[in-house]
Parts: C-alpha cells; sequence; structure tokens
C-alpha cells in the first residue's frame, strides 16, 4: 500500500494491515511492517501461527457447511487476504465486520461483486451490531459466529459479554468459532503488549481454561479447543512445531 488514504494516520500502526504482513499481504504501510517485524523479534513463529489460524479458519467453515449452516458473520474480519470466509462457504450469506472504516472501505472495494456484506460496527457496542446484523440476518435460524484472533483485542468484561450476548441471540443449532492468544512466553510478552498498546488496540493474553470459558453455552466439538493446527487437520497438511503455536482454538455448537 502506497498512498494513506484521507483520515488515516500510516504511522500508526494497525492490527489488521500487521496481520496483513504476517499473512505476506500487501495492504499495510512501514508502521505496520515494523511493529510487525518487532513481534516477530520476540515471537518468531507468528507468521507460521498466523498461517495456521488461517488453515483452521478453513476447515472450520467446511464444518459449519457440513453441518448446515447458512448465516456466517465474521467478526473483527480485518482486510480480506487469500481464503475468504465467502470463498469457503460460497453458498452461505457471509456478513464480515469491523469497526475500522479503512478496513471497511478498502474490503467492499476488494469485495466488489461478492455476494457478501461487509458491515462497519464495533463489536464492543453488543446492542447496535446486533441490530445492524438483524438487517441481513436472521436469527430465527441458526448463525455461526467466527471471532478468530479477535477476543484478545478485548479486555475482560468485554471480551465475555460480547460472547455471551451473541450466544443469547442465536437459536439452538448456532455455532461459534474462536481463535486466541494465549501467553506462552511470560518473559517476552510485556514488550509485546507494549508494540501493542502503541497500535490500533492492546493485546490481552489468556489462559487455555479462561478461553473456555467463552465457549459457557455450548457444547464444543471434538477435538476441543486445542492448537489450531490441530484441530482436525488435513492429513496432507503438515503440523507446525509446538514453539511456534501461540494460541489455542475451538468450536462450538449451542444445545
Amino acid at each position: 500500500m502506497d498512498r494513506a488514504p484521507d483520515g488515516v494516520d500510516p504511522s500508526v500502526p494497525n492490527i489488521a494491515r500487521m496481520y496483513d504482513y504476517f499473512l505476506d499481504g500487501k495492504d499495510n504501510f512501514a508502521a505496520d511492517r515494523a511493529a510487525a517485524e518487532q513481534i516477530l523479534t520476540l515471537f518468531p513463529g507468528t507468521r507460521e501461527s498466523a498461517r495456521a489460524n488461517r488453515a483452521f479458519l478453513r476447515r472450520a467453515v467446511h464444518h459449519l457447511v457440513e453441518s448446515g449452516i447458512e448465516q456466517i458473520v465474521d467478526l473483527g474480519a480485518g482486510l480480506p487476504t487469500q481464503g475468504n470466509t465467502h470463498e469457503i462457504a460460497p453458498e452461505a450469506h457471509v456478513v464480515y465486520v469491523d469497526y475500522d472504516p479503512v478496513v471497511c472501505t478498502h474490503g467492499r472495494a476488494l469485495l466488489t461483486g461478492a455476494q457478501v456484506d461487509f458491515v462497519e460496527a464495533d463489536i464492543r457496542d453488543t446492542g447496535a451490531l446486533l441490530e445492524v446484523l438483524g438487517e441481513t440476518i436472521d436469527f430465527g435460524r441458526p448463525v455461526a459466529f467466527l471471532m478468530l484472533a479477535v477476543l484478545h483485542f478485548l479486555p475482560d468484561e468485554a471480551a465475555y459479554g460480547i460472547v455471551g450476548r451473541l450466544r443469547d441471540a442465536g437459536p439452538a443449532g448456532s455455532y461459534l468459532v474462536v481463535s486466541h492468544a494465549v501467553d506462552a512466553k511470560p518473559d517476552t510478552t510485556p514488550q509485546a503488549l507494549e508494540i501493542y498498546e502503541r497500535a490500533t488496540a492492546a493485546l490481552n493474553l489468556r489462559t487455555p481454561e479462561e478461553i473456555a470459558r467463552f465457549f459457557d453455552g455450548y457444547e464444543l466439538a471434538e477435538p476441543g479447543l486445542v492448537y489450531p493446527q490441530e484441530w482436525r487437520p488435513d492429513t496432507d497438511e503438515p503440523l507446525l512445531e509446538a514453539a511456534t503455536n501461540v494460541g489455542y482454538a475451538g468450536v462450538g455448537r449451542k444445545p
């Protein structure tokens, strides 16, 4: 990305554009790349883990489709990249949600012609979010909420509150898909937290037990809460070394 859109300060690292850089995308600025490289210095496996997270998205969405889900809400979607949700589930109604106006504008431009919706909304204002989603999603039918690499950018009260309200909004048969970072390297975590505090969102790492709480009211699909690459891996998909794992993932169904 060569030129910043109006109203955007390219000197402030943006978490969506940093993630785009981890995935070898081109929609990022020098400040995003510099912050991402600092993270890679502290956590060399971050790029591979981002790819593993993307592969988990693909397998989880395939599972949703095979389970009969026809509505998918991708929360904190970030910039569209390879293997988008609507490409994995072309027959489903997919709604992307992000609070960053630049991400939304760019996302809509990249998805021109696709049969999807890209909604600008802040998931922290869950009431307003559900109101907007109600214009495109039928909450009388099962819906899947994707929250990949999102909840660790929210403090506890907001994170658990949002997931609880979304759970209550969906009928039986709805799904929750989560991937979440953990504190795998206590010695370098303070430095990583400082990098994200200078970006557009601070990092809130949680233990596996705290991540599992997001699935209260859901039945976890096998194999439960595991490293993203260990969730129903393809037989030809190479597993990452444990040292590169920076988070956990799971899929839950509301009974």
